[in-house]
């Protein structure tokens, strides 16, 4: 079955990256930076969640990152589904840190159950065709607006979601183009999915930590 390993983002300063998500975040050999490639404007049509036990978790992971430079997208807030909240990384990059807990059991912490890559497609039906043909298996499926992705074992989960959906989940404008700035690196042969978003081989990736 068809696994995410990594993913590595593209980024204009790599040092000033490292140092951010090493402070904000701590991912370590799940995310990867190199130097931007190409232009990017707007909604680069992903997301990036870190799904966590209780809100004092949530609220350790965006505090660190708004005091190492993130900007707050959407504040930390009780919801139908949880508490969560998102910020925008000096990079440019969306991150979510989410949990379907509303009480705390104890003092937060920074450690996270899952890392939680979610694409913005336009047709969920189309792309989950394309990506149960490339191997991957459905966990979870709501209709026309959202899949999830079996992990087997890999340490980051996928999900597909309405490209507009998504963005709203965000806090931002859909509107976008260019790169998405973004390469999932897989225990595949290298592919490009049917919103471009691009797969390489895990082991023959490139990329700073």
């Amino acid at each position: 079955m068809t696994s995410i390993e990594n993913i590595t983002l593209d980024v204009a300063d790599v040092q000033a990256a490292a140092e951010f998500y090493a402070t904000a975040f701590g991912l370590d050999e799940r995310l990867r930076l190199r130097a931007a490639q190409e232009p990017s404007s707007g909604f680069r049509g992903f997301t990036l969640s870190l799904t966590v036990a209780q809100p004092a978790d949530v609220d350790a992971y965006l505090d660190a990152a708004v005091a190492a430079g993130a900007r707050t997208l959407k504040p930390a807030a009780k919801s139908m589904w949880g508490y969560g909240g998102v910020v925008q990384a000096p990079d440019g990059a969306i991150w979510k840190a989410a949990t379907s807990t509303k009480k705390n059991s104890g003092p937060g912490v920074k450690r996270f159950d899952s890392l939680v890559l979610l694409l913005g497609v336009a047709n969920v039906g189309a792309s989950k065709r394309f990506y149960v043909e490339h191997g991957l298996t459905v966990a979870k499926s709501f209709g026309p607006m959202y899949v999830e992705f079996e992990g087997g074992g890999s340490p980051v989960k996928l999900g597909l979601y309405k490209r507009r959906a998504l963005a709203k989940d965000a806090g931002v404008s859909s509107d976008g183009d260019g790169s998405h700035r973004l390469v999932i690196g897989g225990d595949t042969e290298g592919f490009t999915d049917p919103d471009g978003f691009a797969w390489q081989a895990a082991s023959v990736h490139s990329g700073s930590h």
